[in-house]
């Protein structure tokens, strides 16, 4: 649901009761992941979606029922062969959604509250809730997980149980990970075996673009629209302006290797190299190439790109560095305009974070939906 919880910290502001349906699970060829969200008030308005539009008409049904009774319920949607109308995903795939009744008085509520604040803050948590499990376990209550690994709220039953849930709901929110656990009910492997369904809510990733060019103002619209947090670097005051760039989240006037070196970065991190100037490109990519980060691609033609490669060699950038760096930058479109060279980029941070193959789908065999093992799913508004 943290994918929907700028709209729910306002739900929840007003005092509106709601149901909100999560993702859980899937299999097979299915539009949304798991942490997806619908969610649905006492008057009838929804926001999100589960499904893309497949299931969307029954989980609404299912999230008003539960208003009326206060039950939380777990359902499974897939493709019906015997009946093309009946509900189902007709891209072949099978969803389970959990749906869960948030009303005032309901023990979820504050968890849920707090959980969507801090989401609609950008501030990290995990929610965790139990999917299947003993009927007492099952409905109406989550817990919240911070950084610093203290929890607010928890399952009313074995204290071992929160302790161990927190625990690893702290894993899933050092990784940005969301998906389901398996325990048992007492907090190990004892007991009746719990599926816990983990939400993760993290910072949006970073997206730095080095060089303040025409084609660097595009790829900022397009990095802001995938749901990047995005910053401009340039050491020329007269190019790096607010001006040039309205949209950039930040705009750094500063040499770009020495801005990278003290900016923080991490696996979800994507360094776009527009300068296509040696003075510029060469200590910062050999910078950037020994960094853990999820892409760099440096912007230049095939003449450029070899005797960047050379430069960085004479530096003491090794071939298995360098074997990193997507240069000539970006996916061949046959892109000639400042747009049309940002969608190029763009498509390839897309393919080398989901593990695409950069084909066209007409004619491959290849899945329509698919996430690299090491890829992590987003926060709200997630790149995925």
């Amino acid at each position: 649901m943290l994918d929907i919880a700028d709209e729910l910290h306002r739900w929840v502001e007003q005092g509106r009761d709601f149901a909100v349906a999560t993702v859980v699970a899937v299999s097979g060829s299915a539009p949304r992941q798991p942490g997806a969200a619908l969610a649905v008030d006492a008057d009838g308005t929804a926001i999100g979606s589960v499904s893309g539009g497949c299931v969307e008409g029954a989980v609404y049904e299912l999230c008003q029922q539960a208003l009326r009774d206060g039950e939380t319920v777990l359902e499974r949607f897939g493709y019906s062969d015997e009946d093309a109308f009946a509900v189902g995903l007709t891209c072949g795939g099978v969803i389970d959604i959990l749906v869960t009744p948030v009303r005032a008085g309901d023990p979820v509520r504050p968890v849920v509250a707090s959980a969507v604040a801090a989401a609609s803050r950008r501030e990290p948590a995990a929610l965790a809730r139990i999917v299947s499990g003993p009927a007492e376990l099952t409905g109406g209550r989550a817990l919240l997980v911070r950084p610093d690994g203290s929890y607010d709220g928890g399952f009313g039953a074995h204290p071992e149980l929160d302790r161990t849930v927190a625990a690893e709901a702290g894993a899933f929110l050092d990784a940005g990970r969301t998906g389901t656990l398996e325990i048992g009910e007492q907090g190990s492997r004892c007991g009746a075996p719990l599926t816990v369904l983990v939400e993760s809510s993290v910072p949006a990733p970073r997206m730095i673009v080095f060089g303040a060019i025409d084609f660097a103002s595009a790829l900022v619209r397009v990095g802001k629209f995938l749901g990047y947090h995005v910053t401009v670097c340039d050491a020329r005051p007269v190019f790096a302006t607010r001006a040039r760039f309205p949209e950039a989240d930040e705009i750094v006037v500063e040499w770009p290797h020495e801005y990278l070196e003290r900016t923080d970065v991490d696996a979800r991190t994507v360094l776009c190299v527009l300068t296509h100037d040696a003075k510029f490109d060469v200590p910062l990519l050999k910078l950037a190439l020994r960094l853990p980060v999820a892409y760099v691609g440096a912007m230049g033609s095939r003449r450029t790109h070899l005797d960047r490669n050379r430069r960085l060699r004479d530096v003491g950038v090794t071939d298995l560095e360098l074997a990193r760096l997507r240069s000539p930058i970006g996916l061949d479109l046959g892109a000639r305009t400042p747009e049309e060279t940002a969608l190029s980029i763009a498509a390839e941070i897309v393919a080398n974070r989901r593990g695409g193959s950069g084909v066209s789908l007409t004619g491959a065999h290849t899945p329509i939906h698919h996430d690299t093992p090491s890829a992590p799913a987003g926060r709200i508004g997630s790149v995925a």
